[in-house]
């Protein structure tokens, strides 16, 4: 069995936020972690943030053509990759009738063809090795209708079907497949939307039992168990890390 010493982890969208929660996590834990994303500014801060274990390395998943000689030169460099996380995503808030093709296509890209391409290459490796995790990250707005993130919505509730069919292919050649589906957890992006809209943050924790929001760190907990040998007997599952939220009423 490998040593978490020998693990080695690829964030996406690792610089900031969730990203950066569950990049920590995984670093905490001794397990090298691969930083993904577009702001090499970003990324340096992370890592001078993190310490010797974290190894950013700028890279745009839009650009899906550069994704198979991205991963390649990753596990060149740094060896075969267990855990792939697949965090980066973007939003956009606008009206469902003023959402432009161009728009919903944008979003599509980022939240879910990154998302294929990456895991398709990713996995390749995986399967020839027999064995490793992936995690998806999907959001609240998958379980139940969010006004103007019609796009978001799309993405996010593919990427919980995706999570499904990924693990019923991959899971009898070794590798587990799950989503983590984070409730209202405050970062710096959330907490600007919420903070200039009151009525949307009373509302998000009037309908949240346990009455607060969440850490990032409580995204990266889950996410390294999720990758542990504790959870070596699940796979497909949607985990919603969001204090009730989504049965809450």
């Amino acid at each position: 069995m490998e040593t978490a010493q020998q693990k080695l982890a690829l964030v996406t969208g690792g610089g900031s936020g969730i990203g950066l929660a569950i990049a920590e996590k995984f670093v905490q834990h001794g397990i090298k972690t691969v930083i993904v994303g577009r702001d090499p500014q970003k990324l340096e801060a992370a890592r001078g943030q993190l310490g010797d274990l974290c190894v950013p390395v700028t890279g745009d998943l839009n650009d899906l053509a550069s994704i198979p000689a991205l991963v390649q030169a990753i596990t060149e460099q740094h060896g075969p990759i267990h855990v792939l996380v697949n965090n980066a995503g973007i939003n956009m808030k606008k009206e469902f009738l003023e959402v432009t093709d161009e728009d919903f296509q944008r979003i599509l890209l980022t939240n879910l063809s990154a998302v294929f391409a990456l895991s398709r290459e990713v996995t390749k490796g995986m399967v020839a090795r027999g064995g490793g995790s992936v995690i998806n990250i999907s959001s609240m707005a998958s379980q139940y209708g969010i006004p103007k993130v019609i796009a978001y919505t799309a993405s996010k509730s593919a990427i919980e079907g995706m999570t499904r069919a990924m693990a019923v292919e991959l899971s009898p050649k070794g590798i587990r497949v799950n989503c983590i589906a984070p409730g209202f957890i405050a970062t710096d992006m959330s907490a600007k939307a919420l903070n200039s809209d009151p009525e949307r943050k009373n509302k998000a924790l009037s309908r949240t039992p346990m009455g607060e929001l969440g850490k990032p760190a409580d995204i990266g907990d889950a996410a390294v168990f999720l990758a542990s040998e504790g959870a070596k007997y699940i796979t497909g599952v949607v985990l919603p890390v969001d204090g009730g939220n989504s049965i809450g009423f």
